[in-house]
Order: structure tokens, then sequence, then C-alpha cells
């Protein structure tokens, strides 16, 4: 029943126009910006958000770290080594989607209409996904992967969580060396060719930098330089964290600091 009543709607629901498909549209699929929320939009966002639980509220926060940087910029390889050395939870907001729709369940067949539909997932389905994810990991120490991607991102999360990240590692890696890894890792990604690449590059210095820049000013930000072998990349990524003494402390520095 649940499921005929959302394909109605999303048969009732116009299709995104030419010039909602093109790449800003393809880097933005994690976020919705204001005016592009269609009815089974609306309704999978009451669908998540009217289940969420109340038990983690009086449970003590763990330590968050927001990684970002470009495509190409190496975060997933650094996240993985650093969820291995310092104890962290491994989150990424795309593998939760995706999880969500291979799992089968009905939550995910939602996301997946929406989607193949040509819509953008709202904010709030991503952010109560990882919300979800944190609170079963228990975990005292959680990276999230490649999220927030625009600002709109990271009030929906700032709201559905409660609270903001401890730090943001970013990843500053200059774009022809993003390009070049892109093109020569063979992964038999689609969208790993010359003029896609150049397209998310522009669109992540536009939604993405936004928010980095939030952050520094919050003095938040800790900059990584991202050239060099990932073993060599990773020494700065250690210090960083070694200086970390107590994740669960506020932990407050001022400006943007660099790690070469």
């Amino acid at each position: 029943m649940l499921r005929r009543r959302l394909g109605a709607i999303l048969l009732r629901s116009p299709p995104l126009s030419s010039a909602s498909s093109t790449a800003s549209s393809h880097w933005r699929r994690g976020h919705l910006l204001p005016g592009e929320e269609p009815l089974a939009a609306n309704y999978l966002v009451r669908l998540f958000t009217s289940q969420a639980g109340n038990d983690g509220e009086h449970s003590q926060k763990p330590f968050i770290a927001f990684v970002l940087g470009g495509p190409g910029s190496g975060k997933g390889t650094q996240c993985t080594k650093i969820a291995s050395n310092f104890g962290f939870a491994h989150l990424s907001a795309g593998d939760l989607l995706r999880h969500e729709i291979s799992s089968g369940s009905e939550k995910g067949e939602l996301i997946l209409e929406i989607i193949k539909d040509g819509r953008i997932v709202p904010s709030e389905i991503t952010v109560e996904l990882i919300r979800k994810a944190m609170e079963m990991s228990n975990a005292k120490r959680v990276l999230i992967d490649g999220f927030p991607r625009c600002e709109e991102n990271r009030i929906a999360f700032e709201r559905i969580v409660g609270t903001e990240p401890d730090i943001v590692v970013f990843f500053d890696c200059p774009e022809d060396e993003m390009v070049k890894r892109l093109l020569s890792r063979n992964q038999g990604r689609v969208d790993d060719n010359i003029e896609t690449i150049k397209k998310r590059l522009e669109v992540f210095e536009s939604l993405n930098i936004p928010v980095v820049d939030y952050y520094s000013s919050r003095g938040k930000v800790h900059k990584i330089n991202a050239t060099g072998t990932a073993d060599e990349i990773f020494e700065a990524v250690r210090k960083l964290f070694s200086s970390l003494s107590c994740y669960h402390e506020a932990v407050v520095f001022k400006g943007t600091w660099d790690y070469a």
C-alpha cells in the first residue's frame, strides 16, 4: 500500500528540468536546494525522520571529524588509514545510501525511486542515515567522509544531529594533480573522464569550498597538503591525530592549521 501511494505521488511529480540535470546536480545529488523538493521526497523525509529514535539523546556525543577534499584528493584512502590507526568508525554518505538501496528495505526502494526519477535525495534523508549509523556503531570517534558537500548539507546535519563536528580535515590538492589521479586510477567509473572530471571539480569549488570556509571561520579546519604518496600524506595526518590526545574534550584551535 505504501509503495503504491508513493508511486502515484512520483508519477504526479514533474521531472527535473534539463537545467537541473547539469554537472551541478550530479554532485548535488546528496542535497536539495529550497524550492526543489517534490511531494515524494517530502513523504520520504517524513518516513525517515518520524522513525528517528531518541535513544541516543542523553548518551555521550562521539568525537566527530568531517573529512573533505576534491575528487581525487585521496581522502577515502586516508580515511581508511585513520580508521585503522586511530580507532575511528568510517562513515561515507554515498556508501550509506547505496547500502540502504541494496538492502531491499522499503526505505531503500523509496530512495531508489527518487533517484531513478531523476530527483535529488534530500539532505534530511542522508543526515538521518548518518545519524543512525553513528548511533548503531556506538563508536567514540567517527569520521564522516565527503560530507557535507554544501551549505544545505551542513545546516541539515547540525539541525538533525544537534552538534557541529569537532574538527574538519581538508585534503588540499592542486587541481592538475586531482585530474591526473582520477584519470590514472582505472577503477571503471564512468565519471572518470576528463570532461566529467572538470565539471565535478567546478561543482566542488562552488559548493564544497564554502563549507570549508565556514568551518575555517569557526576555527575547526585542519588543512593537509595532499600532494605526494599516500604514505607521505598520512605522515601529516598522523601528526594531526596524534596531537589530539583526548578526543572527547572540547579542543578549540584558532584559524586554519596547515600540516605539511
